[in-house]
């Protein structure tokens, strides 16, 4: 095991007050494993973390930090970066609210300059609401376009992964409408270089990338829509020129299922739902007999930054805040991998 001072920093953004975020970020620090892969620091209140640990019944003491560096950095001590923003008061659990709101876009905030000043060596997102930020007058559409315009990346793309299971996406949150007008050869091109990029990464040396088509039957030679001809075989052939290897368009009905496979590493998709159903049908399995999610798993990777940034594959999940029954894995898997990346 490597010393502790050499294991990358992580900073782990607490999520949305009134959600689920502290519980799992708790929850998942209290993996003893976890601090053989990084030192985890969380960016949020020591206040809410401390109920957070109270009310799942954790043992473990929280050590308030003004600096990175004043971290303890071992199993049982949770260090946290005291925001200071929300008073045990004021909070609300299972609730949209302006305040929590902005302590949840301040965290982010914070461990976006730390990782971008170099003072720590990735960064992993608790789930925000977005109602609640835009309530306290932040007008983003989630954590991705925080981060491309905190960082001033014009070119990045979000990934989901479930193990073996990666799709990244050529438009996310943005109407159907509209994202069929983003299906353009240039912005799939640069979706499929970031996707190789990052597999390499990750520890694949020679990618295989499949790209999804937009229309039924990859539009039928025109029948049900020419983006696939006239944008995406574009791009496939450009970016096979920059001797990566990808196949597409392919229908999306089947290439999930070639992937799960084993014949590609990752698929590009041109839309949200085109790629999240697929990603959370193998990553999410719920039991209606206990009400209980039994698997949460997938990593939410944004792609193309200068920054490390992973994020669990959920939301804040309101109707379980507060009551101790939140599922860690997904930020479990989320540090997993930022610590990869990172290191």
């Amino acid at each position: 095991m490597a010393h502790p001072k050499k294991l990358p920093l992580l900073g782990i953004s607490m999520g949305d007050p009134g959600g689920i975020g502290p519980e799992i970020c708790a929850k998942a620090l209290a993996e003893k494993d976890i601090y053989t892969l990084c030192r985890p620091l969380i960016i949020g209140d020591a206040t809410i973390m401390a109920n957070a640990v109270a009310f799942s019944k954790l043992s473990m003491e929280i050590n308030s930090c003004e600096q990175p560096d004043d971290g303890l950095f071992r199993h049982g001590s949770l260090d946290v970066l005291d925001l200071k923003n929300i008073p045990i008061g004021e909070l609300r659990h299972k609730t949209v609210t302006a305040t929590q709101g902005r302590a949840s876009f301040e965290y982010v905030d914070r461990a976006i300059a730390l990782a971008m000043a170099g003072d720590i060596d990735g960064t992993v997102t608790g789930p925000i609401n977005k109602a609640a930020i835009n309530m306290a007058g932040y007008h983003y559409a989630g954590h991705t376009e925080i981060y491309g315009e905190k960082t001033g990346t014009a070119d990045f793309a979000m990934m989901l992964a479930d193990k073996g299971f990666r799709i990244t996406h050529v438009s996310t949150h943005v109407s159907l409408r509209e994202a069929c007008d983003r299906v353009k050869k240039e912005r799939i091109e640069k979706v499929i270089q970031l996707t190789n990029e990052t597999l390499k990464l990750l520890g694949i040396p020679l990618p295989r990338i499949a790209v999804a088509g937009l229309n039924p039957h990859c539009g039928e030679g025109g029948l049900f829509g020419t983006e696939d001809e006239q944008e995406i075989l574009p791009a496939v052939e450009a970016a096979r020129a920059l001797m990566i290897q990808v196949e597409g368009p392919l229908p999306a009905d089947t290439v999930f299922s070639k992937m799960k496979g084993g014949m590609y590493d990752a698929v590009v998709v041109m839309y949200h739902d085109q790629g999240h159903i697929p990603a959370k049908l193998s990553g999410f399995v719920y039991d209606d007999a206990t009400d209980t999610w039994g698997q949460m798993a997938g990593v939410n990777v944004t792609i193309g930054l200068p920054i490390v940034r992973t994020s669990v594959d959920h939301g804040t999940a309101f109707d379980k805040a507060g009551d101790g029954r939140a599922n860690p894995q997904s930020m479990v898997e989320a540090i997993r991998m930022a610590a990869a990346l990172a290191c």
